[in-house]
């Protein structure tokens, strides 16, 4: 049975490690360490950053997980909040706020971009996700304890008709954007390494 380390104090993010990386027999350790995030929109980067500290704290081989929100026709600033959904969006702004500001724009359209690095203490790999949607209109707080982020209220996938957090698992899971997933590719290349 192979291992890997994942160094984050997201649970919604162990939880779904843990869920993709069972499928290949691959046991999942998490670790909550502090990890010093760079200050540069680039989801790729601060993910190469996060995986090489978190080597260092370990000396095992890791992962890391970055993930950014996308809002394509945000008012004066098209693509934001990028790389810094929390601090930027989230904590600054909120999800009441957002809706405020979003009110009277028509296209909705955002996206979830994911990268995940692993490091094995050699080389650096990246892995890719990318999930399409909508910014709803009305927040919708279901009853989902594996989120990783309150976006989820406000995000409805593409050619699904709920938000993130009303879906039940199976029905994120299976969803028709869910192809492109940064932990499910790297599940299967490592059980294959």
């Amino acid at each position: 049975m192979k291992e890997i380390v994942f160094v984050t104090g997201n649970k919604g993010k162990q939880a779904e490690a843990q869920k993709w990386l069972d499928r290949n027999n691959i046991v999942v350790s998490c670790y909550d360490y502090d990890i010093y995030e760079p200050d540069v929109n680039d989801i790729e980067f601060i993910a190469k950053t996060k995986v090489l500290q978190a080597y260092e704290k370990v000396n095992k081989p890791c992962i890391a997980l970055d993930a950014g929100f996308y809002i394509n026709n945000y008012p004066n600033n098209p693509g934001f909040p990028g790389a810094f959904p929390k601090r930027e969006l989230l904590n600054k702004i909120g999800i009441d706020g957002l809706l405020g500001i979003m009110k009277d724009v028509e296209d909705r359209s955002c996206y979830f971009k994911e990268c995940l690095a692993y490091y094995d203490g050699k080389d650096i790999s990246y892995f890719y996700g990318v999930s399409k949607g909508e910014v709803v209109k009305e927040k919708v707080i279901g009853d989902n304890t594996k989120k990783w982020s309150e976006l989820w209220y406000i995000f409805r996938p593409d050619n699904c008709n709920k938000t993130l957090s009303e879906m039940t698992e199976e029905e994120r899971e299976n969803r028709p954007d869910n192809h492109t997933n940064a932990l499910k590719e790297f599940s299967e290349w490592f059980y294959k390494k």
